[in-house]
């Protein structure tokens, strides 16, 4: 008899650590909300900050552990009890080191010049930043320390993390069967090296760097095709959560800082939707969460100023609330 269990998928987009706390509130009240429990989730996706979530749902960790780990930086029950990690210092703090006086990738710079649209603007953008001398030790431990199968990688049967190979700019999702087999700790780690903050990950003797050079969401990973590889029909729902999007603003900017990030944001947006586009093409659901202009302000500029996470967890429930309840008709 065929199954009628509907089957759903999630996308954890980039957004440094106070992307991490947004998505951590936005995920618990959306799991509520639909009854349901992420760690079934059919395929996970994760990039950068997402990249470390997926990694702790994958091995375990309901949206209250994550949320009990963002506040007292540990997990006190369930499969992921005892597990610690320091949010003030296992990224470095809040500012980068002063970077390295060179050019982050010439051979993505020369490859961009002779093929100038074969990558996104923030890919060459990447390559022309100097190497970060950052260190993701900490989040490359945190992950160590979680349940892992045979070859270091999720316990989870579909846990894919996206990456930048940084000399040819390609997009690279670790776990998928196309994808070099590295151990899980490597694959998030490549995923969060922020260039010109963190120093690129070496797998295999390549350089990767942030997943979020390729696209902040990576939602069309989750895609038809990447079932289709696992012998699986594709989703039924996909639920996305990008804290670099936005909804909307509620004035004009102040100042040119805010402009910049402003347009940054509506591009992030504009690719994100493009790519919800396509997998909707295939006739699976896709519900989108965002950071609206209350956590906007919550957030800040520095995605990296962890103490103000506990702000904007607090504000992110309340907002996704609001946003779940705009959606009741398609939840």
């Amino acid at each position: 008899m065929a199954s009628t269990a509907v089957r759903r998928g999630l996308v954890l987009g980039g957004g440094g650590m106070l992307g991490a706390a947004w998505m951590t509130g936005a995920l618990t009240v959306l799991s509520e909300a639909v009854a349901w429990d992420p760690r079934e989730a059919e395929m996970l996706v994760g990039t950068s900050a997402g990249a470390v979530l997926a990694a702790l749902v994958g091995a375990g960790a309901s949206p209250a552990h994550l949320h009990e780990h963002q506040l007292t930086g540990r997990i006190s029950d369930g499969p992921l009890a005892g597990l610690e990690f320091d949010y003030a210092t296992a990224a470095g703090g809040a500012h980068p080191e002063r970077p390295r006086l060179r050019l982050g990738s010439g051979p993505l710079l020369a490859r961009t010049a002779r093929h100038p649209r074969s990558v996104p603007p923030t890919a060459v953008m990447a390559a022309a930043l100097p190497p970060g001398r950052g260190s993701l030790g900490g989040v490359g431990d945190l992950v160590r320390t979680l349940p892992a199968d045979g070859e270091g990688w999720s316990p989870h049967k579909a846990l894919r993390v996206v990456a930048l190979d940084f000399t040819t700019g390609e997009r690279v999702v670790f776990g998928s069967p196309r994808a070099t087999r590295t151990p899980l700790a490597d694959a998030v780690t490549a995923s969060c090296a922020i260039p010109g903050w963190f120093a690129p990950v070496v797998i295999d003797g390549r350089r990767y760097v942030d997943g979020g050079m390729w696209s902040a969401t990576n939602v069309d990973v989750a895609a038809k095709v990447g079932f289709q590889e696992l012998g699986e029909p594709p989703l039924d729902e996909l639920y996305v959560l990008a804290p670099m999007a936005v909804r909307g603003y509620d004035g004009p900017p102040r100042t040119m800082l805010e402009r910049a990030v402003r347009r940054y944001r509506r591009a992030v947006t504009r690719r994100m939707l493009a790519e919800v586009q396509r997998v909707r093409a295939e006739g699976t659901k896709v519900i989108v969460f965002c950071p609206t202009p209350e956590d906007i302000r919550a957030i800040g500029y520095n995605l990296m100023d962890g103490d103000r996470r506990p702000h904007v967890l607090e504000t992110s429930f309340r907002t996704t609330l609001e946003q779940v309840e705009a959606q009741r008709t398609i939840l």
